[in-house]
């Protein structure tokens, strides 16, 4: 069994990087910080097999990972989202009233002249996702990217309708 100056010695040194790949996923230094907590509560917690782990840094980054896409599945859960596709077919109806009818109209307006300012690629993949609900498999195969690129442009056109429609509201 591992004892702790070894522990220390061994594990500690390691906690900026495991912080950096927190961080990296889950984009908060409080999530992140309590993230490389657990790494270290489980770390510590099996310290008795850790004697038989032969790269500590590959081994750490593994499990940080998994904590972390745990973290973020679990806030993903506990979210309502409501898709894009039910934005745009929400649409007031003609009975409701007419200032409703307006509201709808400008927060669709709003979000089509802010999607057309996306850049190309940005457009493209959030519109195969969100409207078309493709597979990132399917989404990579039709514009030539690779999947993980296709995530990083799906992430960035979120964040940048994002942007552009609390720009509009101010």
């Amino acid at each position: 069994m591992m004892d702790v100056e070894e522990f220390k010695r061994i594990w500690l040194p390691l906690s900026g990087r495991f912080y950096r790949v927190a961080f990296y996923i889950l984009e908060s230094q409080e999530d992140a910080e309590d993230a490389v907590q657990d790494l270290f509560s489980r770390l510590w917690k099996m310290r008795g097999s850790l004697g038989s782990v032969k790269n500590p840094l590959a081994f750490g980054i593994t499990v940080i990972r998994n904590i972390c896409l745990d973290k973020v599945r679990s806030k993903m859960a506990s979210k309502i989202v409501t898709p894009a596709s039910e934005v745009f077919e929400s649409v007031p109806d003609r009975d409701n009233d007419l200032s409703r009818s307006l509201i709808g109209k400008e927060n669709l307006e709003k979000i089509r002249v802010c999607m057309a300012r996306l850049p190309d690629k940005q457009r493209e993949v959030l519109e195969m996702r969100v409207f078309e609900d493709m597979p990132f498999k399917e989404i990579a195969s039709r514009t030539g990217m690779s999947e993980v690129n296709v995530r990083v442009k799906l992430s960035s056109a979120r964040k940048n309708l994002k942007r552009m429609i609390e720009y509009e509201d101010n």
